[in-house]
């Protein structure tokens, strides 16, 4: 019998751009409110997964555009420490992906205004200063993931995995028995994916 009253170590790896990502750990912080979770916020980034690789044009601009936001976690993780991610990502992708305000340059400094952060952080952004910090943060998701893996890309009680990739954020006791159920999924050596059809994506 599973034991749900002990709390279990949840790491999400996020890119700020993904709103897959997004929905996975809006997800996770409603889990939050009806399972014991340790829940820590890392950073990961699909311009670095994918920076060798041919992709369609409109996914190679997608992923270019990607390294602001994720630059711009990595500096604040950096000179601030892990937990400003959690407050961070939150005011970046509810403008990213809630707002659908697509301007990163607007929306990262709305995002260290409403954190409390300094507005010069917006300059990692443009700069490759803290892309070794990104690239660590990265490898570490990768490698808890044992092979290439996108976002979301989650570890529970130190098992990580791609997933789970969600169109919308389950509520209540539906999103604990989600969770339930993935991290006894996650617990089972020989379980590699499980896959279907996507549904209309809704990341409000």
């Amino acid at each position: 019998m599973e034991d749900k009253t002990a709390t279990t170590a949840v790491d999400c790896y996020f890119d700020p751009a993904c709103p897959f990502a997004w929905i996975t750990s809006r997800w996770l912080i409603e889990v939050e409110s009806h399972r014991p979770i340790d829940l820590r916020f890392r950073i990961m980034s699909l311009a670095v997964l994918n920076e060798h690789r041919e992709l369609e044009p409109w996914y190679r601009k997608f992923n270019d555009r990607a390294w602001g936001p994720a630059r711009v976690c990595a500096a604040a993780e950096q000179r601030h420490g892990t937990a400003v991610l959690r407050d961070l990502y939150t005011a970046l992708g509810t403008r990213i992906h809630r707002d659908r305000d697509k301007d990163y340059h607007r929306v990262i400094a709305a995002a260290l205004t409403a954190t409390g952060l300094p507005a010069d952080l917006a300059d990692a952004a443009h700069t490759d200063t803290f892309d070794t910090a990104l690239r660590t943060s990265h490898q570490r998701g990768q490698d808890a993931a044992g092979e290439e893996a996108g976002t979301p890309l989650t570890v529970i009680d130190g098992i990580g995995h791609f997933g789970p990739v969600l169109t919308a954020i389950p509520k209540g006791e539906p999103a604990a028995r989600l969770f339930d159920a993935v991290r006894t999924l996650a617990a089972v050596p020989a379980f590699a994916e499980l896959k279907r059809r996507r549904g209309p994506l809704d990341p409000s």
